[in-house]
């Protein structure tokens, strides 16, 4: 750390983690003022979204959806955004995005990124502009992590849990990485039927998680293709991608994105 950066003044912090989504979401806001009511106010959306849309509950709206005992549209106005969005990115990744996969409905893959995106605004609404949300590494940041500086989103390394294979400095912006390292064979080229192995991980960065979410999925399920896919079909979008090969791969936009590792 060079004597400028001992100089500058450290950020105030708020921080809150929370387990939800079937895994840990942090909120780590920078602005002098936080009011901690606003983050309680996140963490009970957070909750409110796992209680409509997991998986694993046998009554919410999802799973009801997936048995065929609510209709769509019966369905909370939520549920029905988050549905079109997936058929939105089913039309857009030419099907290789889908939802549906033994008859069972699974819209994870974008719901995430499109809850934190919903919990960004809140922060934003209560006059908060400096903050980073990460949801199992998918993470939204806003504004500075300290004065002057970016906020440093590290892409993991899908192999050792304790690496990371790259440093994105983001002011605003979102990344979401998909790969089998943390709920194995989950992602499934519909071509084949088969579990997508053609790549380790790739995270998808641009200006919206909801997209980065599920183009993530979207581009893994692609393999080598996805990132060709995202630099020629999805404008304001990049990715990095790590192949079977263990060769990394990215797309140009992020040259101005990817960090050193350590500073």
């Amino acid at each position: 750390m060079d004597d400028a950066a001992r100089l500058r003044p450290r950020a105030p912090r708020t921080l809150r983690v929370e387990h939800v989504m079937g895994t840990v979401v942090s909120i780590d806001v920078r602005d002098a003022e936080a009011d901690p009511h606003v983050l309680d106010t996140v963490v009970e959306w957070l909750h409110e979204v796992d209680a409509r849309f997991s998986t694993y509950r046998e009554d919410s709206e999802v799973s009801r959806l997936s048995r065929g005992e609510l209709s769509l549209g019966d369905a909370h106005a939520d549920v029905r955004e988050a549905l079109a969005l997936c058929d939105e990115v089913h039309a857009l990744s030419h099907g290789l995005f889908d939802v549906w996969r033994g008859g069972r409905l699974d819209p994870s893959a974008l719901v995430k990124g499109w809850s934190v995106e919903r919990a960004a605004l809140i922060l934003q609404l209560a006059g908060l502009g400096d903050f980073c949300v990460n949801a199992g590494g998918d993470v939204l940041v806003r504004g500075e992590a300290a004065p002057g500086e970016p906020w440093r989103v590290g892409i993991r390394h899908p192999e050792e849990s304790e690496r990371v294979a790259a440093v994105l400095a983001m002011n605003r912006g979102a990344a979401a990485t998909s790969g089998l390292y943390e709920r194995g064979g989950h992602i499934v080229d519909p071509r084949t039927g088969q579990v997508a192995s053609r790549l380790l991980s790739v995270t998808v960065v641009g200006p919206s998680l909801t997209y980065a979410d599920a183009f993530s999925t979207a581009a893994f399920a692609m393999g080598a293709d996805g990132v060709r896919w995202v630099a020629a079909e999805l404008p304001g979008y990049d990715a990095y991608a790590i192949t079977a090969e263990h060769r990394a791969v990215w797309t140009a936009g992020l040259d101005a994105l990817l960090a050193p590792a350590e500073s």
